[in-house]
C-alpha cells in the first residue's frame, strides 16, 4: 500500500497563520506530515510525501500526482491523507473555534473508513481534546468536497489538525507534546486502516 502524506499550502499561501504570525501554516504542516512520513518508513510502511516542494503546488497538480499512483499502483493499493491546520477567521484576531477533525467527501466511501480509524487513533492520542465530529450518516468524520479529496481516485481524508487562531489550540500545537501527539495519531491511525482493510 502506498501511502501518501499531503502538506497542504506552500510558502508564498496569503494568509494562512496564526494571528501573531508565529505560527505560519504551510511551515507546520510540512514538519508534522514529514514526521508522520520518517515513522511511518521506520514500520516498513510505503509512505511518501506527496508535496516535497516549498511551494504552493497547485490542487489540479496534486490531484495529478495522486492519480498517476493510482493508474500505475491501482486506487485500491493507495491512500491519501492530506495535513492541515485549521482556522475560524482570517488571521487578524483569536477566535473561539477548537479542536481536531477529519473530512471526507460526500457520500458512503472508501475514506470513510480511514477517517475512524484517525478518529479512534485521535480519541486515544488527544485525551481530553475537543474532536469535531458529524455522525448524521452513522461515522464521525465531516463531509465536505474539498478539491483533494473529490478529485483522488483513492481514499483519501483531509485532517484538520486543530485551530491556529485559537488560543488554546495554538498554544498546544507549539509544544513538543501538541506536535507529537498529532504525529502519533496519524502512526497509529494508518495502521488501523490497513489491518481492517487486509
Amino acid at each position: 500500500m502506498r501511502i501518501l502524506i499531503d502538506n497542504g499550502h506552500g510558502r508564498e499561501t496569503p494568509g494562512k497563520r496564526s494571528p501573531d504570525g508565529r505560527l505560519r501554516e504551510y511551515a507546520y504542516n510540512r514538519l508534522i506530515a514529514g514526521r508522520i512520513v520518517q515513522r511511518l518508513q521506520t514500520l516498513d510502511l510505503d509512505a511518501q510525501l506527496l508535496v516535497p516542494e516549498q511551494e504552493d503546488i497547485p490542487l489540479p497538480e496534486r490531484c495529478r500526482r495522486v492519480n498517476e499512483l493510482c493508474r500505475r499502483l491501482g486506487k485500491d493499493n493507495v491512500i491519501l491523507i492530506s495535513i492541515h491546520v485549521n482556522a475560524a477567521g482570517h488571521g487578524d484576531r483569536w477566535m473561539d473555534a477548537t479542536g481536531w477533525c477529519a473530512f471526507t467527501t460526500r457520500g458512503d466511501t472508501r475514506a470513510d473508513a480511514l477517517a475512524t480509524s484517525l478518529y479512534e487513533a485521535a480519541s486515544y492520542h488527544l485525551p481530553g481534546k475537543h474532536l469535531r465530529t458529524d455522525y448524521t450518516d452513522g461515522d464521525p468524520d465531516i463531509e465536505s468536497d474539498f478539491y483533494i479529496l473529490r478529485h483522488t481516485a483513492c481514499p483519501a481524508v483531509l485532517t484538520e489538525n486543530f485551530f491556529m487562531d485559537a488560543l488554546p489550540d495554538y498554544r498546544f500545537l507549539l509544544t513538543v507534546e501538541g506536535q507529537q501527539s498529532l504525529v502519533n495519531l496519524h502512526i497509529d491511525g494508518i495502521p488501523r486502516y490497513l489491518a481492517s482493510a487486509a
